[in-house]
């Protein structure tokens, strides 16, 4: 069941606060959203999707991020398309794929608008843990998690 296609339509980004400012325990939030499913064809689908990072600090709203397109699905759409209009479902393994592919292309995006927005980017940072001097360390060179 392969990708076919995937395009981005829309992106928005906004900062809602000053630059300068500092925000105490600033969490970023991203998720996938499937927004709707037509069938195009015997064996492809139309899907479209949002992707969106929230940025939220303990005492506001820090900023946004939104990207819309459509993914083209192929396998059994008339199946996906039953189960999308019936219930919002999809077969666990087409939502792990779609999802997944809607998570790679997004989230390289979000981080070079972020970059643009002065905001943190939606990843989780790598902690650099470097020994102290004079204290043995079990590892040869610093730890990257």
């Amino acid at each position: 069941m392969p990708i076919r296609s995937f395009d981005l339509a829309r992106v928005d980004g906004q900062r809602l606060v000053k630059t300068t400012d500092r925000w105490a325990n600033l969490r970023v939030d991203h998720n996938s959203t499937v927004t709707l499913i037509t069938e195009i064809g015997d064996r492809q689908a139309s899907i479209d999707f949002r992707f969106t990072a929230n940025y939220r600090a303990a005492e506001a709203v820090v900023g946004l991020i939104q990207l819309e397109g459509t993914v083209v699905w192929e396998g059994d759409a008339k199946a996906l398309v039953k189960g999308w209009s019936a219930g919002g479902q999809m077969p666990p393994d087409a939502a792990t794929e779609i999802h997944t592919v809607i998570m790679t292309n997004c989230i390289p995006e979000a981080v070079l608008l972020a970059r643009e927005l002065r905001l943190p980017p939606p990843i989780p940072i790598p902690q650099v843990n470097i020994p102290q001097p004079g204290k043995p360390s079990k590892q040869r060179g610093p730890e990257v998690m």
